[in-house]
């Protein structure tokens, strides 16, 4: 991800992880997409904000939704919980999979909405449906 992503990493400001609902994070125990982020910040030395974003509204899990029904269940799922870390800030998500795209996008406009510059997306996967 480091190697893809080096264009874009060489000018963002921070990397923020695709943040799970608390309870998720609970019965999990970690957050993929945090540790992606803490892994590529070790080659790219950049800083991972793991706390400016987070996840307030419990989503449905994602499997077996349509897109119209991925992009309803992300709507205002996310809150920038700390603006200072994002306002006027290149950043980059990172999340594990990238499916309809819902999840990155309702987090993007998160960012957006509390002021950062721009906001890229560096995944790990992509999921690609035959039409």
């Amino acid at each position: 991800m480091a190697r893809a992503g080096a264009e874009l990493l060489s000018e963002a400001d921070a990397l923020i992880p695709i943040p799970l609902h608390r309870m998720r994070l609970f019965q999990r125990r970690f957050n993929q997409a945090a540790l992606l982020a803490h892994g590529i910040a070790c080659y790219q030395k950049i800083s991972v904000e793991t706390d400016a974003l987070a996840r307030r509204k419990k989503t449905r899990p994602q499997v077996g939704l349509t897109r119209a029904q991925r992009s309803a269940n992300m709507q205002a799922a996310f809150e920038v919980t700390d603006s200072s870390k994002v306002y006027g800030k290149r950043l980059i998500l990172i999340d594990d999979v990238l499916t309809s795209g819902a999840t990155v996008e309702a987090a993007a406009r998160a960012l957006l909405r509390a002021g950062a510059q721009a906001v890229d997306v560096l995944v790990f996967a992509r999921v690609v449906t035959q039409s």
